[in-house]
């Protein structure tokens, strides 16, 4: 189908005024289709939402692509409908632990996945840097609050990040090594803790899955 075919779908089946170069815009990712539009466009192409999103990674798009509305979903997970839509258009998850947990059962989330949707990979960052910095044993339950991950799993993945990073350290502390290499050293590792940490959960297998 070509744009101008798309366009008059939406026109005629959902009296959408959507332009032919809208649709070419959707297509080549200059511009994104609301919630409405992407169920209308759906509808148009045969097809379910969730096959028009080639990777979801917000709320908004784990919820369109398997389908739920927003008070379905607020219902599920025990939430008042405007408050979710709040924390979806925000960008920023603000719900409890059984909410939390509730979010990702519903939507199907890894732990990573749950972490990126909600808008707190930063957050994890802030407390995998303390960790790793000082005593790793006393980030065990904040960052167990932000993820559905088994304690004991988690103990051991922020015992070995903490590992990885001291020895790092103590590896440029030779006779010959300038401190402005060692300072380099642990900023790379630190910048990119998140990532470090998902690759050591991988790497040690988990029942939940990343």
């Amino acid at each position: 189908m070509a744009p101008g075919h798309v366009a008059y779908g939406l026109r005629a089946q959902y009296g959408m005024q959507v332009t032919p170069e809208t649709v070419t815009a959707w297509e080549r990712g200059l511009a994104v289709p609301d919630a409405r539009e992407l169920t209308a466009l759906a509808g148009v192409l045969w097809c379910s939402p969730g096959e028009l999103l080639a990777a979801a990674t917000t709320l908004r798009e784990h919820r369109i692509a398997r389908g739920l509305p927003p008070d379905e979903l607020a219902r599920l997970v025990g939430m008042d409908t405007f408050a979710y839509l709040r924390m979806e258009e925000s960008g920023r998850w603000r719900g409890n632990e059984r909410q939390t947990a509730a979010l990702s059962g519903v939507l199907g989330l890894t732990p990573r996945e749950l972490l990126s949707a909600t808008g707190r990979d930063e957050d994890l960052a802030e407390l995998l840097r303390g960790a790793v910095t000082s005593r790793w044993q006393a980030y065990v339950r904040p960052v167990g609050k932000m993820l559905p991950l088994d304690r004991d799993h988690l103990q051991d993945l922020l015992q070995q990040l903490h590992a990885d990073y001291q020895s790092r350290m103590v590896a440029t502390l030779s006779w010959g090594a300038a401190s402005q290499d060692t300072g380099e050293v642990g900023r790379e590792f630190l910048a990119r803790i998140v990532d470090h940490f998902w690759d050591l959960a991988h790497g040690q297998g988990s029942p939940r899955g990343y």
